[in-house]
């Protein structure tokens, strides 16, 4: 009789997510818990989960294990909307730092028993699932290397929030075969995609207008893939290896689009959490809507026009509330106030005379009369105190307090005097503006006691999230083609770089970026960099030109804060300076380090604005000599790069001026 027991659909949920980038609430608690319109963002997917019809989930965490856990035993016993017909379980591994880990120890406990929902905590969705999880079967049936079915949604708007891609998929069975996301911030006015999609396939369809929410549905030998394939560290590192390695791996990826009445967003960044929330508000998600009782199974709201939802229970008097607002119970506003565009937590307390825009305060929150808050988020039992202005993408911390009359614009603030710059190192201290606010610094430069070089690139302050009026849109996507059929010259000016070169400078970059934001050890990023070069048989030269645009290339750098390049590459160095050394070494290697900044300059207006300085900052830190910048100054050629030769003039004078005295002191020691 077994055979015809009924398979239990299972779904795993990844609820460690998204650590960096919403400090500091994210170093005070579990990202997963963190509240969306008044509900927990966990909450959020365990609903869409059920609507699915899911019957087994296994929620993964390895940190802050023991307050998801409790919450889970809460929803449970408080009766919540998900708990009814899920079986949920939390489990996790100390050792676990990334999704690839995960996805080895879920392997490794052997929980999964077949085909499975894989979503992330911080996904939002109403869409039901099971439609896609019969796809999937389906196509299984028929390609046994089946891996995953990737589910993406058309864009509903044109921002940038850095969960866009590009792909290119088979029209005929809805197999991947290119994959490309998109930056933040970012216009492309063109796509290069490796010309094998096409001559390998007869009818490919390209989409560059897909959101990915992460959401997948994976075969039982996708865990395996990931024990066998230990470089597979986040899932695009899984879906590009695949790509690249289908018939060696024997495995395939399949797409699935969302219909357009369902919605799915990641809320991964500050922006996508403003963008989402009132996605929530304008009832684009229902019935994830807060008039319906999402987490209790009670309505917790009225619903009034323009998109205003006001607890019976929350008192406000003579308030203007103009649109998109949301007010839970037991908060309380003052006369006077005017409130836009903002969600308010429960038992809340605002003065009179305030001004709310695009605010999102966090349950317990006090503000003071005469108060500003716009685009901010305000983190539990924090307290803003009188006459206070708090603007342009500000976080503060849980419990901090913000001293009366203070204004703050694209600033951090904990409420905790010292930090720790990672796991197990040293505790920076934290300058203060109150005796419970702190403002959080970069804490990725290295120790800001540490005084080499200060000189030439000072400390600053970390880079605040972009929450702008749900950012500028984008202008359309322009597809630029230089190609004339009457003219050779033209069709060799666009012909992009070899698709090898370009995988292995983007494999260097991502595993830089990683080892910048984790202070990796600088011989394991090495190793990785290596195994890339032997994977895509790069020659040496090739090798040093792009370990050097890769470091440049990092986001840190092409985006840095207040815009201070020297800052972001003096950090830059200080973390990854041993890397470059084990290429850069004799005056060969400075040559192809020096040619491709050169090519960054070309690219970076940043850079292009300092180029000197950081020239100059090369030669302090020995990455390159007098030698190599002088050979490489006179090959520029004087018509083509008249701007650069320009620029490194004085510099290149002042190393001839030295070298100069220097021959001049040998001689006079000789004639001594």
């Amino acid at each position: 009789m077994a055979q015809f027991e009924k398979e239990i659909v299972q779904a795993v949920l990844i609820a460690d997510n998204n650590v960096w980038n919403f400090k500091p609430l994210s170093d005070e608690g579990s990202t997963a818990l963190l509240p969306l319109v008044n509900v927990r963002m966990l909450d959020y997917a365990l609903m869409a989960l059920n609507r699915s019809g899911v019957e087994e989930v296994f929620v993964y965490t390895s940190l802050y294990r023991s307050s998801i856990r409790e919450h889970i035993r809460a929803g449970i016993a408080t009766d919540a909307a998900w708990s009814f017909k899920m079986t949920v379980h939390v489990i996790g591994g100390e050792g676990c730092r990334c999704f690839g880990d995960a996805m080895r120890d879920l392997d490794n406990k052997a929980l999964i028993r077949g085909n499975f929902i894989l979503l992330g905590a911080d996904t939002v969705t109403n869409a039901d699932l099971r439609p896609v999880l019969e796809q999937h079967k389906r196509q299984a049936k028929f390609d046994k290397g089946t891996a995953a079915t990737l589910v993406f949604k058309e864009c509903a708007n044109n921002v940038r929030t850095g969960n866009e891609v590009l792909i290119a998929v088979d029209r005929r069975n809805d197999r991947l075969h290119y994959h490309q996301r998109l930056r933040m911030h970012h216009k492309e006015n063109r796509y290069q995609i490796p010309l094998d999609v096409f001559l390998g396939n007869s009818c490919v369809a390209l989409h560059h207008n897909l959101l990915d929410p992460q959401i997948a549905i994976g075969s039982p030998s996708m865990l395996s893939l990931f024990n066998d394939n230990f470089d597979f560290q986040t899932r695009d590192d899984f879906v590009r290896g695949l790509l690249i390695n289908e018939e060696l791996l024997d495995s395939r990826i399949y797409v699935a689009l969302l219909p357009a009445a369902q919605y799915a967003h990641k809320v991964n960044n500050w922006p996508a959490y403003q963008l989402v929330s009132r996605d929530i508000i304008n009832r684009w998600a229902y019935p994830f809507v807060p008039d319906i009782g999402l987490y209790k199974l009670q309505q917790e709201y009225v619903f009034h026009k323009d998109n205003i939802y006001k607890s019976p229970e929350a008192q406000v008097s003579k308030v203007a509330l103009l649109q998109n607002v949301v007010i839970e119970a037991g908060s309380h506003v003052d006369s006077g106030s005017v409130i836009g565009d903002s969600v308010i937590g429960a038992n809340c307390r605002i003065g009179k005379n305030c001004r709310l825009t695009n605010a999102f305060l966090m349950a317990g929150v006090t503000v003071m009369d005469n108060c500003r808050l716009e685009h901010c988020v305000v983190g539990e039992e924090a307290i803003i105190n009188e006459d206070c202005d708090v603007s342009a993408g500000c976080v503060l911390g849980a419990k901090s307090v913000l001293p009366a009359k203070t204004t703050l614009a694209k600033t951090l603030i904990t409420r905790t005097p010292s930090r720790r710059r990672s796991e197990g190192e040293v505790v920076v201290e934290l300058k203060s503006i109150g005796p419970e606010a702190y403002i959080v610094s970069d804490l990725t430069t290295g120790d800001p006691e540490d005084s080499e070089g200060e000189d030439l690139l000072p400390q600053q302050p970390l880079s605040i999230p972009k929450m702008g009026d749900l950012l500028a849109p984008l202008e359309e996507i322009s597809y630029c083609s230089d190609f004339s059929e009457d003219d050779e010259d033209a069709s060799r000016a666009v012909t992009p770089l070899p698709d090898d070169t370009n995988i292995f400078l983007g494999e260097v970059i991502d595993s830089l970026t990683r080892g910048f934001r984790e202070k990796s050890n600088p011989d394991f990023l090495v190793l990785e960099i290596n195994s890339s070069r032997y994977a895509y048989n790069m020659s040496l030269k090739e090798v040093n030109f792009n370990v050097v645009k890769a470091v440049f290339g990092m986001q840190s750098i092409v985006e840095p804060a207040n815009d201070n390049v020297l800052v972001a590459i003096n950090a830059a160095f200080k973390q990854l300076g041993p890397v470059v050394s084990n290429y850069i070494k004799s005056e060969d290697a400075m040559m192809d380090c020096l040619k491709a900044l050169e090519d960054v300059y070309e690219e970076n207006h940043l850079v292009r604005g300092k180029i000197s300085q950081i020239v100059h900052y090369l030669y302090d830190k020995d990455f390159v000599s007098e030698s190599a910048i002088q050979a490489w100054y006179e090959q520029l050629d004087e018509e083509e790069h008249a701007d650069l030769r320009q620029s490194l003039a004085k510099l290149v004078a002042w190393l001839d001026q030295s070298s100069e005295e220097d021959d001049d002191d040998d001689e006079e020691e000789d004639d001594d």
